[in-house]
């Protein structure tokens, strides 16, 4: 379930320092501070750069996921059908379009949704799932997922990077500059900040504000999280629901070495500081919250 925010945030995070990096080879940089601060215009800068970042990171989710993961898409025929036709069938009861199913092999109990809008999205199971799940447990975490879709979470979480993308580029540009100013005139400049200081500042609070936007993303992941539980609960039952959540917590710690990089944004129960990257919740946790809540 957390291939898709881990590969997201990992994606945009690429995407941002790329773009920093464009932006010093164009001297977009040199445009906006060639008079000084203008506060106005770089926050129309940054928003725009932050969201394009956003933006591509979710169009690019759905391939990113296909091909880091060896997504193989099934239809309503073969090995595969019965999962076919339960994704159909939660789909029409959420009242979304048939998304895309996929399966993928790996030894861990996994699933997830992604791309870029409800009439265009992905839901893959691995199938470590398939595998360790019943049936009723398999339909539950389905209808978790396309929760996901019909709340359209991964539209709000773009958003919500965007956000994240733009003040961090702010932030980062404004303490270049003052470090640019700081540490003199460039050589070959008449005047204006030293623009190699600035460049370097500025890439390096680039990174450092995009590894703290990831815990600001992470925390609404995991609100969202308890949400599409709600979901799975409704659209195949609480206690089908609770089955699965108990079912992950039994085999969190199989882990797929393709999928190391994201290693810390996957289903588990990290405590610490490593707490604040995680896009799930404790599993003890989403299970208390449904036993406790309310089901419409």
């Amino acid at each position: 379930m957390a291939k898709r925010i881990g590969l997201f945030i990992l994606t945009n995070f690429l995407i941002m320092i790329t773009i920093t990096m464009i932006i010093r080879l164009l001297n977009l940089d040199k445009l906006i501070f060639a008079q000084g601060i203008n506060l106005g215009a770089l926050a129309v800068f940054c928003l725009v750069w932050g969201f394009t970042g956003a933006i591509i990171s979710l169009f690019l989710s759905k391939t990113m996921v296909k091909m880091s993961m060896g997504v193989q898409e099934i239809d309503g025929r073969g090995e595969f059908s019965g999962l076919y036709r339960t994704v159909q069938r939660l789909s029409s009861s959420a009242g979304i379009p048939m998304p895309e199913v996929g399966v993928y092999h790996s030894p861990e109990v996994n699933a997830f949704a992604t791309g870029p809008s409800k009439s265009n999205a992905l839901v893959a199971v691995s199938t470590g799932l398939l595998n360790q799940m019943n049936e009723n447990e398999v339909e539950a975490v389905l209808g978790h997922e396309i929760a996901h879709v019909a709340n359209g979470d991964m539209v709000t979480l773009t958003l919500i990077q965007g956000v994240v993308n733009s003040f961090g580029m702010f932030l980062a540009r404004i303490i270049g500059f003052l470090a640019g100013i700081a540490f003199g005139k460039s050589d070959d400049e008449n005047s204006g900040p030293n623009f190699i200081i600035q460049y370097i500042v500025t890439i390096i609070f680039d990174i450092i504000f995009s590894i703290l936007g990831t815990m600001v993303v992470a925390y609404f992941s995991r609100m969202r999280e308890y949400r599409a539980d709600l979901g799975g609960a409704k659209y195949a039952g609480r206690n089908n629901m609770i089955a699965a959540l108990e079912r992950l917590r039994k085999y969190s710690s199989v882990v797929d070495e393709r999928g190391a990089s994201v290693a810390s944004l996957k289903i588990s129960n990290r405590e610490g500081f490593l707490s604040l990257f995680s896009t799930h919740p404790p599993l003890e946790d989403r299970i208390r919250a449904l036993q406790s809540a309310s089901i419409k």
